[in-house]
Protein backbone atom coordinates (compact mmCIF):
# COMPACT_ATOMS: atom_id res chain seq x y z
CA UNK A 1 0.00 0.00 0.00
CA UNK A 2 1.39 3.43 -0.93
CA UNK A 3 1.77 6.39 1.41
CA UNK A 4 -1.08 8.01 -0.46
CA UNK A 5 -3.32 5.03 0.36
CA UNK A 6 -2.51 5.41 4.04
CA UNK A 7 -3.25 9.13 4.10
CA UNK A 8 -5.93 10.06 6.61
CA UNK A 9 -9.19 11.71 5.60
CA UNK A 10 -11.56 13.41 7.97
CA UNK A 11 -14.64 11.56 9.23
CA UNK A 12 -17.18 13.62 7.29
CA UNK A 13 -15.36 13.05 3.98
CA UNK A 14 -15.00 9.34 4.77
CA UNK A 15 -18.74 8.96 5.36
CA UNK A 16 -19.61 10.98 2.26
CA UNK A 17 -17.51 8.67 0.12
CA UNK A 18 -19.26 5.67 1.65
CA UNK A 19 -22.69 7.16 0.95
CA UNK A 20 -21.80 7.95 -2.64
CA UNK A 21 -20.54 4.42 -3.08
CA UNK A 22 -23.75 2.90 -1.75
CA UNK A 23 -26.33 5.15 -3.41
CA UNK A 24 -25.56 3.86 -6.88
CA UNK A 25 -26.63 0.39 -5.79
CA UNK A 26 -29.60 1.49 -3.72
CA UNK A 27 -32.07 -0.31 -5.95
CA UNK A 28 -30.03 -3.38 -6.86
CA UNK A 29 -31.95 -6.64 -7.08
CA UNK A 30 -30.26 -8.16 -4.08
CA UNK A 31 -31.43 -5.39 -1.80
CA UNK A 32 -28.19 -5.75 0.12
CA UNK A 33 -25.61 -3.10 0.87
CA UNK A 34 -22.69 -2.49 -1.41
CA UNK A 35 -19.42 -3.53 0.15
CA UNK A 36 -17.30 -2.52 -2.82
CA UNK A 37 -14.38 -0.22 -2.11
CA UNK A 38 -16.26 3.07 -2.01
CA UNK A 39 -13.46 4.95 -0.28
CA UNK A 40 -11.21 5.40 -3.33
CA UNK A 41 -8.50 3.29 -1.78
CA UNK A 42 -8.08 5.60 1.21
CA UNK A 43 -8.13 4.47 4.79
CA UNK A 44 -8.08 6.39 8.02
CA UNK A 45 -5.57 3.99 9.54
CA UNK A 46 -2.87 1.61 8.28
CA UNK A 47 -3.97 -2.02 7.91
CA UNK A 48 -3.56 -4.31 10.88
CA UNK A 49 -0.42 -6.35 11.22
CA UNK A 50 -1.27 -10.07 11.23
CA UNK A 51 -1.34 -11.50 14.72
CA UNK A 52 -1.19 -8.06 16.35
CA UNK A 53 -3.75 -6.11 18.30
CA UNK A 54 -5.49 -3.10 16.78
CA UNK A 55 -4.53 0.01 18.73
CA UNK A 56 -8.00 0.15 20.31
CA UNK A 57 -8.53 -3.59 20.62
CA UNK A 58 -10.76 -4.29 23.59
CA UNK A 59 -10.70 -7.28 25.89
CA UNK A 60 -13.55 -9.62 25.11
CA UNK A 61 -16.31 -9.98 27.68
CA UNK A 62 -17.20 -13.65 27.33
CA UNK A 63 -14.31 -16.11 27.69
CA UNK A 64 -12.78 -18.44 30.22
CA UNK A 65 -9.32 -19.98 30.68
CA UNK A 66 -9.26 -23.77 30.39
CA UNK A 67 -6.43 -26.35 30.50
CA UNK A 68 -6.60 -26.55 26.69
CA UNK A 69 -6.53 -22.78 26.13
CA UNK A 70 -8.85 -19.80 26.24
CA UNK A 71 -12.43 -20.79 25.44
CA UNK A 72 -14.65 -18.14 23.89
CA UNK A 73 -18.15 -18.13 25.37
CA UNK A 74 -19.75 -15.65 22.99
CA UNK A 75 -21.31 -18.10 20.54
CA UNK A 76 -22.01 -21.83 20.14
CA UNK A 77 -18.81 -22.37 18.15
CA UNK A 78 -17.01 -22.37 21.54
CA UNK A 79 -13.57 -21.83 19.99
CA UNK A 80 -10.55 -22.82 22.14
CA UNK A 81 -7.54 -20.65 21.30
CA UNK A 82 -3.83 -20.90 21.85
CA UNK A 83 -1.58 -17.83 21.96
CA UNK A 84 -1.77 -15.81 18.73
CA UNK A 85 -4.83 -17.64 17.38
CA UNK A 86 -8.16 -16.13 16.32
CA UNK A 87 -11.53 -17.84 16.55
CA UNK A 88 -13.77 -18.96 13.71
CA UNK A 89 -15.08 -15.38 13.57
CA UNK A 90 -11.54 -14.16 12.70
CA UNK A 91 -12.07 -11.21 15.06
CA UNK A 92 -11.25 -12.48 18.56
CA UNK A 93 -7.50 -12.85 19.14
CA UNK A 94 -5.67 -14.44 22.05
CA UNK A 95 -2.80 -12.24 23.21
CA UNK A 96 -0.85 -12.43 26.49
CA UNK A 97 -3.25 -14.92 27.98
CA UNK A 98 -6.35 -12.82 27.27
CA UNK A 99 -8.97 -12.64 24.53
CA UNK A 100 -9.32 -9.39 22.59
CA UNK A 101 -11.71 -8.10 19.94
CA UNK A 102 -9.61 -6.68 17.10
CA UNK A 103 -12.64 -5.11 15.38
CA UNK A 104 -13.32 -2.49 18.06
CA UNK A 105 -13.67 0.97 16.45
CA UNK A 106 -12.45 -0.66 13.28
CA UNK A 107 -15.23 -0.78 10.63
CA UNK A 108 -14.55 -1.58 6.99
CA UNK A 109 -18.01 -0.54 5.73
CA UNK A 110 -20.10 2.53 6.60
CA UNK A 111 -23.24 3.63 4.73
CA UNK A 112 -26.57 5.38 5.19
CA UNK A 113 -29.42 3.05 4.21
CA UNK A 114 -33.21 3.06 4.17
CA UNK A 115 -34.40 0.89 7.06
CA UNK A 116 -36.37 -1.21 4.55
CA UNK A 117 -33.06 -2.44 3.15
CA UNK A 118 -32.22 -4.43 6.28
CA UNK A 119 -35.03 -5.64 5.72
CA UNK A 120 -37.20 -4.15 8.49
CA UNK A 121 -40.71 -3.40 7.20
CA UNK A 122 -42.50 -2.76 10.51
CA UNK A 123 -39.89 -0.62 12.25
CA UNK A 124 -39.86 3.15 11.65
CA UNK A 125 -40.76 2.93 7.92
CA UNK A 126 -39.04 5.37 5.56
CA UNK A 127 -36.42 6.28 8.18
CA UNK A 128 -32.68 6.08 7.59
CA UNK A 129 -30.20 3.81 9.34
CA UNK A 130 -26.54 4.61 9.84
CA UNK A 131 -25.03 1.23 8.94
CA UNK A 132 -21.66 -0.08 10.05
CA UNK A 133 -19.80 -3.35 9.73
CA UNK A 134 -16.42 -4.84 10.42
CA UNK A 135 -14.79 -7.86 8.84
CA UNK A 136 -15.56 -11.32 10.19
CA UNK A 137 -18.42 -13.69 10.93
CA UNK A 138 -18.86 -16.73 13.15
CA UNK A 139 -20.56 -18.68 10.34
CA UNK A 140 -19.23 -19.61 6.90
CA UNK A 141 -22.26 -19.62 4.59
CA UNK A 142 -21.58 -20.93 1.09
CA UNK A 143 -24.14 -18.45 -0.26
CA UNK A 144 -22.96 -15.34 1.63
CA UNK A 145 -23.79 -12.15 -0.27
CA UNK A 146 -21.25 -10.08 1.66
CA UNK A 147 -18.50 -12.65 1.70
CA UNK A 148 -15.76 -10.13 0.81
CA UNK A 149 -15.92 -8.86 4.38
CA UNK A 150 -17.76 -11.55 6.33
CA UNK A 151 -15.26 -14.23 5.32
CA UNK A 152 -12.27 -11.95 5.75
CA UNK A 153 -10.17 -11.00 8.72
CA UNK A 154 -9.71 -7.37 9.84
CA UNK A 155 -6.09 -7.95 8.80
CA UNK A 156 -7.26 -8.20 5.18
CA UNK A 157 -9.70 -5.28 4.90
CA UNK A 158 -9.19 -1.53 4.71
CA UNK A 159 -10.48 -0.26 8.00
CA UNK A 160 -11.41 3.10 9.44
CA UNK A 161 -11.07 4.79 12.81
CA UNK A 162 -14.64 5.18 14.03
CA UNK A 163 -15.03 4.82 17.77
CA UNK A 164 -18.49 4.52 19.34
CA UNK A 165 -18.76 8.26 20.08
CA UNK A 166 -17.84 9.00 16.45
CA UNK A 167 -20.58 6.66 15.22
CA UNK A 168 -23.13 8.59 17.29
CA UNK A 169 -21.83 11.90 15.95
CA UNK A 170 -22.08 10.81 12.33
CA UNK A 171 -25.49 9.19 12.84
CA UNK A 172 -26.81 12.52 14.10
CA UNK A 173 -25.06 14.49 11.36
CA UNK A 174 -26.81 12.42 8.69
CA UNK A 175 -30.20 12.58 10.42
CA UNK A 176 -30.49 8.84 10.93
CA UNK A 177 -33.00 7.55 13.47
CA UNK A 178 -31.14 4.31 14.04
CA UNK A 179 -27.75 2.63 13.89
CA UNK A 180 -27.73 -0.70 12.08
CA UNK A 181 -25.01 -3.22 12.89
CA UNK A 182 -25.10 -5.18 9.68
CA UNK A 183 -23.54 -6.49 6.42
CA UNK A 184 -21.30 -9.12 8.11
CA UNK A 185 -22.61 -10.17 11.54
CA UNK A 186 -22.45 -7.94 14.62
CA UNK A 187 -21.74 -10.98 16.74
CA UNK A 188 -18.25 -10.77 15.25
CA UNK A 189 -17.92 -7.20 16.55
CA UNK A 190 -19.95 -7.69 19.70
CA UNK A 191 -18.04 -5.38 22.07
CA UNK A 192 -18.05 -2.56 19.51
CA UNK A 193 -21.78 -2.98 18.93
CA UNK A 194 -22.53 -3.15 22.65
CA UNK A 195 -20.64 0.01 23.59
CA UNK A 196 -22.01 1.94 20.63
CA UNK A 197 -25.55 0.80 21.47
CA UNK A 198 -25.20 2.05 25.03
CA UNK A 199 -24.20 5.52 23.85
CA UNK A 200 -26.93 5.55 21.19
CA UNK A 201 -29.61 4.72 23.74
CA UNK A 202 -28.54 7.72 25.84
CA UNK A 203 -29.07 9.93 22.76
CA UNK A 204 -32.46 8.38 21.90
CA UNK A 205 -31.04 6.75 18.78
CA UNK A 206 -32.45 3.31 18.03
CA UNK A 207 -30.20 0.27 17.66
CA UNK A 208 -30.79 -2.45 15.07
CA UNK A 209 -28.92 -5.72 14.59
CA UNK A 210 -28.96 -7.73 11.38
CA UNK A 211 -27.65 -11.12 12.40
CA UNK A 212 -27.82 -14.87 12.02
CA UNK A 213 -28.60 -15.07 15.73
CA UNK A 214 -25.83 -17.60 16.37
CA UNK A 215 -25.01 -16.41 19.87
CA UNK A 216 -25.16 -17.74 23.44
CA UNK A 217 -27.93 -16.75 25.84
CA UNK A 218 -25.99 -14.57 28.30
CA UNK A 219 -24.40 -12.21 25.73
CA UNK A 220 -27.69 -12.03 23.82
CA UNK A 221 -29.69 -11.03 26.89
CA UNK A 222 -27.07 -8.42 27.69
CA UNK A 223 -27.38 -7.10 24.11
CA UNK A 224 -31.16 -6.94 24.40
CA UNK A 225 -30.92 -4.21 27.06
CA UNK A 226 -29.86 -1.81 24.31
CA UNK A 227 -31.21 -3.28 21.06
CA UNK A 228 -34.54 -2.00 19.72
CA UNK A 229 -34.99 -4.19 16.65
CA UNK A 230 -33.46 -7.22 14.98
CA UNK A 231 -33.74 -9.06 11.72
CA UNK A 232 -32.58 -12.62 12.23
CA UNK A 233 -31.61 -14.80 9.30
CA UNK A 234 -33.26 -18.16 9.92
CA UNK A 235 -31.28 -19.94 7.26
CA UNK A 236 -33.22 -23.20 7.15
CA UNK A 237 -35.21 -25.52 9.36
CA UNK A 238 -32.82 -28.44 9.06
CA UNK A 239 -29.86 -29.05 11.33
CA UNK A 240 -28.10 -30.97 8.56
CA UNK A 241 -28.53 -28.06 6.15
CA UNK A 242 -27.23 -25.61 8.74
CA UNK A 243 -24.09 -27.70 9.17
CA UNK A 244 -23.41 -28.17 5.46
CA UNK A 245 -24.50 -24.75 4.14
CA UNK A 246 -23.65 -22.45 7.03
CA UNK A 247 -21.22 -24.21 9.41
CA UNK A 248 -23.69 -23.89 12.28
CA UNK A 249 -26.66 -25.61 13.88
CA UNK A 250 -30.36 -24.80 14.07
CA UNK A 251 -31.27 -24.97 17.76
CA UNK A 252 -29.20 -21.98 18.97
CA UNK A 253 -30.93 -19.77 16.39
CA UNK A 254 -34.38 -20.89 17.52
CA UNK A 255 -33.38 -20.11 21.10
CA UNK A 256 -32.20 -16.66 20.03
CA UNK A 257 -35.57 -15.98 18.41
CA UNK A 258 -37.36 -16.92 21.62
CA UNK A 259 -35.06 -14.74 23.73
CA UNK A 260 -35.43 -11.70 21.48
CA UNK A 261 -39.21 -12.03 21.60
CA UNK A 262 -39.18 -12.54 25.36
CA UNK A 263 -36.95 -9.49 25.88
CA UNK A 264 -39.30 -7.25 23.89
CA UNK A 265 -36.99 -6.55 20.94
CA UNK A 266 -38.93 -5.83 17.74
CA UNK A 267 -38.20 -8.86 15.57
CA UNK A 268 -38.37 -9.72 11.90
CA UNK A 269 -37.10 -12.90 10.28
CA UNK A 270 -35.49 -13.54 6.89
CA UNK A 271 -35.34 -16.91 5.18
CA UNK A 272 -33.19 -17.00 2.05
CA UNK A 273 -34.71 -19.58 -0.30
CA UNK A 274 -31.77 -21.30 -1.97
CA UNK A 275 -32.68 -23.76 -4.77
CA UNK A 276 -31.85 -27.37 -3.87
CA UNK A 277 -30.85 -26.30 -0.35
CA UNK A 278 -33.69 -24.53 1.45
CA UNK A 279 -36.60 -24.64 -1.01
CA UNK A 280 -38.09 -27.90 0.23
CA UNK A 281 -41.84 -27.45 0.70
CA UNK A 282 -42.04 -29.67 3.77
CA UNK A 283 -39.15 -27.86 5.45
CA UNK A 284 -40.70 -24.46 4.78
CA UNK A 285 -44.06 -25.62 6.15
CA UNK A 286 -42.39 -27.09 9.23
CA UNK A 287 -40.59 -23.79 9.83
CA UNK A 288 -43.76 -21.71 9.45
CA UNK A 289 -45.74 -24.05 11.69
CA UNK A 290 -43.03 -23.80 14.37
CA UNK A 291 -43.13 -20.00 14.20
CA UNK A 292 -46.90 -19.97 14.58
CA UNK A 293 -46.94 -22.52 17.40
CA UNK A 294 -44.29 -20.54 19.31
CA UNK A 295 -46.13 -17.23 19.14
CA UNK A 296 -44.36 -15.58 16.20
CA UNK A 297 -47.54 -15.05 14.16
CA UNK A 298 -47.15 -11.24 14.25
CA UNK A 299 -43.42 -11.35 13.44
CA UNK A 300 -42.84 -10.38 9.78
CA UNK A 301 -41.26 -13.19 7.76
CA UNK A 302 -39.29 -12.29 4.62
CA UNK A 303 -38.73 -15.03 2.04
CA UNK A 304 -35.76 -13.67 0.15
CA UNK A 305 -34.65 -14.53 -3.37
CA UNK A 306 -31.23 -16.12 -3.76
CA UNK A 307 -28.89 -14.89 -6.48
CA UNK A 308 -25.79 -16.89 -7.52
CA UNK A 309 -23.08 -15.82 -5.13
CA UNK A 310 -19.78 -16.78 -3.51
CA UNK A 311 -19.43 -20.59 -3.56
CA UNK A 312 -22.88 -21.27 -5.03
CA UNK A 313 -22.48 -19.49 -8.36
CA UNK A 314 -23.53 -22.66 -10.15
CA UNK A 315 -27.05 -22.49 -8.68
CA UNK A 316 -29.68 -20.37 -10.49
CA UNK A 317 -31.67 -17.61 -8.85
CA UNK A 318 -34.74 -18.68 -6.92
CA UNK A 319 -37.79 -18.92 -9.21
CA UNK A 320 -40.49 -16.40 -8.33
CA UNK A 321 -42.98 -19.27 -8.29
CA UNK A 322 -41.05 -20.87 -5.43
CA UNK A 323 -41.13 -17.64 -3.44
CA UNK A 324 -44.87 -17.25 -4.03
CA UNK A 325 -45.32 -20.83 -2.85
CA UNK A 326 -43.32 -20.14 0.31
CA UNK A 327 -45.37 -17.02 1.04
CA UNK A 328 -48.62 -18.95 0.65
CA UNK A 329 -47.36 -21.61 3.06
CA UNK A 330 -46.50 -18.92 5.61
CA UNK A 331 -49.92 -17.30 5.36
CA UNK A 332 -51.74 -20.65 5.50
CA UNK A 333 -49.76 -21.51 8.65
CA UNK A 334 -51.29 -18.49 10.37
CA UNK A 335 -48.47 -15.96 10.00
CA UNK A 336 -49.91 -12.48 9.53
CA UNK A 337 -47.12 -10.67 7.67
CA UNK A 338 -45.24 -12.62 5.02
CA UNK A 339 -43.14 -10.90 2.37
CA UNK A 340 -41.06 -11.70 -0.69
CA UNK A 341 -37.65 -10.04 -0.82
CA UNK A 342 -35.23 -9.24 -3.66
CA UNK A 343 -38.04 -9.23 -6.25
CA UNK A 344 -39.22 -5.62 -6.68
CA UNK A 345 -42.96 -5.32 -7.15
CA UNK A 346 -43.88 -8.73 -5.74
CA UNK A 347 -44.90 -9.54 -2.18
CA UNK A 348 -43.80 -6.19 -0.76
CA UNK A 349 -47.04 -4.65 0.54
CA UNK A 350 -48.39 -4.93 4.07
CA UNK A 351 -51.98 -6.15 4.28
CA UNK A 352 -54.26 -5.90 7.28
CA UNK A 353 -54.55 -9.48 8.56
CA UNK A 354 -58.24 -8.93 9.43
CA UNK A 355 -59.80 -7.12 6.46
CA UNK A 356 -57.13 -7.70 3.81
CA UNK A 357 -56.74 -4.02 2.85
CA UNK A 358 -53.30 -2.70 1.88
CA UNK A 359 -52.06 -0.53 4.76
CA UNK A 360 -48.45 0.00 3.61
CA UNK A 361 -47.49 0.09 -0.05
CA UNK A 362 -43.90 -0.50 -1.14
CA UNK A 363 -41.88 -0.36 -4.31
CA UNK A 364 -38.29 -1.26 -3.64
CA UNK A 365 -37.29 0.89 -0.68
CA UNK A 366 -40.05 3.46 -1.27
CA UNK A 367 -42.83 3.25 1.29
CA UNK A 368 -46.21 4.95 1.53
CA UNK A 369 -48.99 4.50 4.08
CA UNK A 370 -52.46 3.56 2.84
CA UNK A 371 -55.40 3.43 5.23
CA UNK A 372 -53.17 3.32 8.31
CA UNK A 373 -52.43 5.88 10.99
CA UNK A 374 -50.34 5.26 14.11
CA UNK A 375 -50.39 1.55 13.37
CA UNK A 376 -54.19 1.29 13.10
CA UNK A 377 -55.91 0.00 9.97
CA UNK A 378 -58.20 2.78 8.77
CA UNK A 379 -60.64 0.30 7.28
CA UNK A 380 -61.36 -2.03 10.22
CA UNK A 381 -59.45 -0.64 13.22
CA UNK A 382 -57.04 -3.58 13.51
CA UNK A 383 -53.75 -2.85 15.28
CA UNK A 384 -50.93 -3.60 12.84
CA UNK A 385 -47.95 -5.04 14.71
CA UNK A 386 -44.82 -2.88 14.54
CA UNK A 387 -42.92 0.15 15.79
CA UNK A 388 -44.36 3.05 13.84
CA UNK A 389 -43.20 6.16 15.71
Amino acid sequence: MSKKDNKRINKREFIKQGIVGSCGLAFCLSGMASIANSFNGKATAPPLNPGKLWKWSKEAIYYVNTPRGIKCRLCPQACVLKEGETGDCKTNLREDGKLFSITYGNPCAVHVDPIEKKPLYHFLPSSRAFSIATAGCNLACLNCQNWEISQSSPYDTRNHDLMPADVIEQCQAYDCRSIAYTYSDPIAFYEYTLDTSKLAKEKNIKNVIISAGYINEEPLRNWCKYIDAANIDLKSFSNETYEMLNAGTLEPVLESLKILKEEGVWLEITNLVVPSWTDDTDMIRKMCDWLYENGFNDVPLHFSRFHPMYKLKNIPATPVETLNMAREIGLSSGLNYVYIGNVPGIGEHTYCPDCGEIVIQRRGFRTSFKNMEKGICGNCGKQIAGVWE
